[in-house]
C-alpha cells in the first residue's frame, strides 16, 4: 500500500431518504478514504432473473470518483435474492439440522451448480460496470466465507469421489484408516457408503469437515478467477476472514482454513475483527486477528470490519476508538474499516450501530473518527507496510480443532474447546509482550523461529510430528501442550506411549489422564491460588526430562505436570495440564528466557502493551498502549524518537506518560 486506508462499509439501498452528498461531505471531513460497497445487495441488483440494476452501485461510484475516496467492490455472493431461492430451492442448502429455509444469510450450497451459474452471472455483470472505475483500488470476495455447513446429497456425492482419490480405490484402506469395523460401520461397496451426517465414526466426520473446508478453498479461488478476468493489475483482491464467534472474535474459525483459503485466492489477506469493549477491552482480540491474518500471506493485511459504535455495550469509551485503530496497525494492517457508516433502520442489524447513529448527525465516535481520520493522513507515510520479525511461534490446527470436537468425552467436557487452549497459550504471551507469528501444518519455515509453541495437536500426521522434532533437535524451543501427538491424520489413537513420536523430544510419558477435582500445582514459585489446575490433566512420568511442577495432590502428586527436557542443540517443555494464566506465563517465561529473547519489554506487563516494527523507511517504530482506565509510566529503552501523537523528540530513558485508554507512537529519529 502507498497510503494507510481509513474508511467504513457504504449501503447506499439501506438509506431511508437520498443523502449520498451529505455522507460523502461527512466522510470527507473525516479523512475517510475509502468504502467497501455492494457484498450483500445482489437483490438490488438483480430483482429479477436476469433483470440487472446497478443503479446503486454507479451512483456511489461516480460520487467517490468525483470526492477522491477509493472503493472496494464486494462480490453480492452471500446473500441470494427471493426470486432465486423460488426458482431454484436446491440451492438452500441441507445441513445436520435439515433443509433450509430462506431468510437469513449465507444459507446455500456453494457447490450447486445452479448457484454458481447464478453467482457467476452476477459477479460478471458487476466487475463490467466496476472494474475499469479510477475510484475501485480492489475486490472483496464473498464475505466471511464458510461452508456454511453445507452437507446434501451432492456435497457428499464430491466428498466420497474425494475420499475415492485419497485411497486409491482401495475401500479395505478406507476402513483399516477410519476404523470402520466398529459397530459394523465397515463400508464394503462404495454405493453403499451411507449418509456421512449420521456418522458415529470421529475419523470419518473429521474427514468430512476437513473436506468441507476445502470447498471454501475451491469457491474462493472460483470467483477469483472471474475477477482477474476483468482487474486490473493494480487491483488487489481480499476477503474478509472471521473467527469463532463467543459475543466477538475468539479463537481458530472451524469452517475454513484461513491459511489454504488465502493462498488459493488472495493478494492481500483481509479480516473481521470484533472484540469485547468498555472495561472490557484488551486489544487481545485485536492482537490475536491481527496475528494470524499477518501470518497468512506473510505480509501487511487489511481489516475490513470493526465495530464503530455497534452494540450498546459496546459503544466506546472516550478515547477507545483511536486507541483500538492504533492497535490494529501496530499488529500490521494497512487499514481500518468500520462495519459500517450509518445505523440502518431496519431489519436484523437495526442495532448494530455504524460510525453514525439513526439521526445521521455527529456523534462522540464520529468525532473521535475525525481525529483517526486526520492522524491517518498526517503519520501514514511512517505507519504504513509496519514489517515485524517475530522470533516466537504459535502452531495451530483445523485438523486438531475438529478431530477434539469429536472427542470431548476424553477429558474437556461440553463448553471447553481447542480455543480454549491455544487463547490461554496467546493471551499469555501478548500480556507478557511478546511478538507472535502463526505457524500451520502447510507452512514451510518452522526454522525461521526460535520458540514454537504447540497448543492441543490432537490430530497431526506423523510427518509433522517428526518436524516438530527435528526443530528442537536443531536448537528450538518447542513448548507442547496436553493432548499433543495424540491421534493420527486420520483420527487414529497411535498404539505407544502418548505422546507419539513428540514423545522422543520431551522425554516423557503417559498412558492415563484425569479430570482434576482440588488439584493444585507444587514447584513453580506461584502461590497456591494461582496453580489450580482445570478442566484436563495427563499423568506424566519423565524419562530424561526435568520436572518443573508436579500435582499438588494425595494420589496424583507423584506424576509430573510440567516438564522440560534437553533436546539435541534445543529443548523441548510439555505442559500436561490446563491451569491459569499464571501458570503458562510462568512456563513462558522460563522458556523464553532459556532461548535468549527476554528482553525490556517483557518486564513490563498488561495493561502496558508495546509492539515494535519496521517502516519502509527501516526505521524503528514503537507503540506504547495503555487498557486501563488508570494513568501509566512507561521508560523508553530504545533509540532517540520522534513521538507522533505529542509531536516532541524522546531520548533512550525518557518517561512516557499515558492516560487512561492512551498511546504513544515512537518513531526511530
Amino acid at each position: 500500500m502507498d497510503k494507510l486506508l481509513f474508511g467504513c462499509a457504504y449501503y447506499d439501498e439501506y438509506m431511508p431518504y437520498d443523502r449520498l452528498a451529505q455522507d460523502v461531505a461527512m466522510m470527507k471531513d473525516a479523512h475517510i478514504n475509502v468504502v467497501r460497497i455492494a457484498e450483500s445487495t445482489w437483490s438490488t441488483c438483480e430483482p429479477q432473473n436476469g433483470v440487472f440494476d446497478f443503479s446503486h452501485v454507479e451512483r456511489v461510484l461516480d460520487a467517490m470518483e468525483e470526492a477522491g475516496i477509493d472503493v472496494i467492490i464486494g462480490t453480492p455472493t452471500y446473500a441470494f435474492p427471493t426470486w432465486l431461492a423460488k426458482e431454484h430451492p436446491s440451492i438452500l442448502a441441507t445441513t445436520r439440522m435439515g433443509p433450509n429455509k430462506y431468510g437469513t444469510r449465507q444459507n446455500m450450497d456453494i457447490t450447486h451448480p445452479g448457484y454458481r451459474f447464478y453467482a457467476e452471472r452476477v459477479i460478471r455483470r458487476l466487475m463490467e460496470v466496476s472494474a475499469h472505475r479510477k475510484c475501485v483500488i480492489g475486490f472483496q470476495l464473498d464475505n466471511e466465507t464458510k461452508y456454511y455447513d453445507t452437507a446434501g446429497r451432492n456435497v457428499q456425492l464430491l466428498f466420497i469421489k474425494h475420499l475415492r482419490a485419497l485411497f486409491h480405490d482401495d475401500l479395505e484402506a478406507l476402513n483399516q484408516a477410519y476404523g470402520l469395523d466398529y459397530w459394523s460401520n465397515r463400508i464394503n461397496a462404495w454405493e453403499d457408503f451411507p449418509d456421512v451426517l449420521g456418522t458415529i465414526n470421529g475419523s470419518l466426520g473429521a474427514a468430512f469437515a476437513r473436506f468441507q473446508r476445502g470447498l471454501v478453498d475451491e469457491f474462493l479461488a472460483w470467483q477469483r478467477k472471474i475477477v482477474d478476468e476483468y482487474r486490473r493489475e493494480d487491483q488487489f483482491v481480499t476477503q474478509n476472514f472471521d473467527y469463532e464467534w463467543r459475543g466477538h472474535s475468539f479463537g481458530l474459525q472451524p469452517m475454513v482454513n484461513h491459511f489454504t483459503a488465502a493462498r488459493a485466492a488472495l493478494t492481500v489477506a483481509g479480516v473481521d475483527i470484533y472484540h469485547p469493549s468498555q472495561d472490557d477491552l484488551t486489544g487481545t482480540e485485536i492482537s490475536f486477528g491481527g496475528d494470524m491474518t499477518r501470518s497468512l500471506l506473510g505480509k501487511n493485511y487489511l481489516l475490513i470490519e470493526t465495530e464503530a459504535q455497534a452494540f450498546s455495550h459496546w459503544t466506546p469509551y472516550e478515547g477507545q476508538l483511536r486507541l483500538q485503530a492504533f492497535s490494529h496497525l501496530a499488529s500490521g494492517s494497512n487499514s481500518v474499516m468500520y462495519w459500517h457508516w450509518h445505523s440502518i433502520h431496519n431489519s436484523f442489524e437495526t442495532y448494530w450501530k455504524g460510525l453514525l447513529s439513526h439521526d445521521f448527525g455527529e456523534n462522540p465516535t464520529y468525532l473521535e473518527a475525525k481525529t483517526i481520520g486526520r492522524d491517518f493522513a498526517a503519520w501514514g507515510s511512517q505507519l504504513v507496510n509496519l514489517k515485524k520479525k517475530n522470533r516466537v511461534a504459535i502452531l495451530v490446527s483445523n485438523e486438531a480443532y475438529t478431530a477434539l470436537e469429536w472427542f470431548r468425552m476424553g477429558g474437556f467436557g461440553a463448553r471447553f474447546n481447542y480455543n480454549d487452549v491455544l487463547r490461554w497459550v496467546y493471551d499469555a504471551l501478548y500480556r507478557m509482550n511478546v511478538g507472535v507469528d502463526f505457524l500451520f501444518p502447510e507452512s514451510d519455515n518452522f526454522e525461521d523461529y526460535d520458540v514454537i509453541f504447540v497448543p492441543a495437536l490432537y490430530s497431526a500426521p506423523d510427518s509433522l510430528l517428526e518436524r516438530l522434532v527435528s526443530f528442537a533437535e536443531g536448537g528450538g524451543h518447542l513448548v507442547v501442550t496436553f493432548k499433543s501427538g495424540f491421534t493420527n491424520e486420520h483420527v487414529k489413537v497411535a498404539a505407544d506411549t502418548q505422546p507419539h513420536i513428540l514423545g522422543r523430544a520431551l522425554g516423557i510419558g503417559y498412558s492415563q489422564f484425569v479430570t482434576p477435582r482440588k488439584v493444585t500445582l507444587d514447584g513453580l514459585e506461584l502461590p497456591e491460588a494461582q496453580t489450580d489446575v482445570s478442566v484436563f490433566m495427563e499423568l506424566v512420568t519423565p524419562t530424561t526430562a526435568q520436572v518443573l511442577a508436579h500435582y499438588r495432590h494425595p494420589h496424583w502428586g507423584k506424576y509430573a505436570a510440567i516438564t522440560r527436557n534437553a533436546c539435541g542443540k534445543g529443548s523441548a517443555t510439555y505442559i500436561a495440564c490446563m491451569s491459569t494464566p499464571a501458570v503458562m506465563e510462568k512456563v513462558a517465561e522460563t522458556v523464553l528466557r532459556g532461548a535468549g529473547l527476554w528482553g525490556e519489554d517483557q518486564e513490563l506487563r498488561f495493561p502496558l502493551i508495546v509492539k515494535r516494527g519496521t517502516n519502509d523507511a527501516g526505521k524503528e517504530v514503537t507503540y506504547y498502549f495503555n487498557y486501563a482506565e488508570e494513568p501509566q509510566l512507561v521508560e523508553h529503552t530504545h533509540g532517540p524518537a520522534r513521538e507522533l501523537t505529542q509531536d516532541a523528540d524522546v531520548a533512550p530513558g525518557d518517561t512516557l506518560s499515558l492516560g487512561p485508554w492512551d498511546f504513544r507512537i515512537l518513531v526511530e529519529k
